[in-house]
């Protein structure tokens, strides 16, 4: 240690950050805003929302792309380990990565589609009233754990992100850095979207939930049409 031994370790283990990195950092929230200002809503997706509920959907958007590179990376390996028999030392970290920003994202994306799973057997037989009381309750709860989880994991987050902690491997892509961090950002994101959803849903009319709910209407339509017309 004294003739930098651990210094020595240190750096073998958080490599610094390089130019890359930066032009990454530097385009990630450009194509934000530009993806954010041009999202569009898909079919089954909630028809009425605020232009805030914008940022969700183009992280939504953003997901199922990665989910589509993930696939892709493995089909990639499988071919080359099976078939040429010339395994990547990349694809699998690479799709670990992915796979975690999509896990990661799409409870993000879920909070503002109202897609998380909930029971409505009690929720459906209860006055508007006591609704709401319920929609405060379980907001609240997702604001508080929010907090707690954003106050006990901000020192390990901010800690990796500023080593630039890598994975250790091979390939050694910054995993810990990214996804720690990003876990909390999430998390802040959705309970502020919990936040919204509660003030766009205040004034809704009470509705009763079913199984036809899942049933993307648009696509029906289509559908019906397209029978109709041969």
């Amino acid at each position: 240690m004294a003739f930098g031994g651990y210094t020595d370790a240190l750096a073998a283990r958080y490599r610094q950050i390089t130019m890359l990195d930066y032009l990454i950092l530097i385009a990630l929230p450009v194509l934000g805003v530009l993806g954010v200002l041009g999202i569009n809503r898909a079919p089954m997706e909630i028809d009425e929302y605020p232009a805030i509920d914008r940022i969700a959907m183009f992280i939504g958007r953003v997901t199922m792309l990665l989910i589509a590179i993930v696939v892709c990376v493995m089909m990639y390996e499988v071919i080359l380990r099976y078939v040429f028999e010339r395994p990547t030392l990349w694809a699998n970290e690479m799709s670990l990565w992915l796979a975690g920003f999509v896990f990661i994202l799409a409870g993000f994306y879920a909070m503002q589609q109202r897609s998380h799973i909930r029971i409505y057997l009690l929720y459906d037989m209860l006055p508007r009233s006591l609704q709401k009381i319920c929609d405060i309750v379980s907001t609240v709860l997702i604001v508080g754990f929010a907090f707690f989880l954003v106050y006990g994991g901000y020192g390990e987050a901010k800690a990796k992100l500023l080593r630039w902690e890598t994975f250790g491997t091979a390939f050694d892509p910054p995993i810990p850095a990214t996804l720690k961090p990003l876990v909390l950002i999430v998390v802040t994101l959705v309970a502020i979207q919990s936040v919204l959803n509660l003030i766009a849903d205040w004034n809704k009319e009470p509705e009763i939930h079913s199984s036809a709910d899942d049933i993307d209407q648009d696509e029906l339509e289509r559908l019906k049409k397209s029978i109709g017309e041969g």
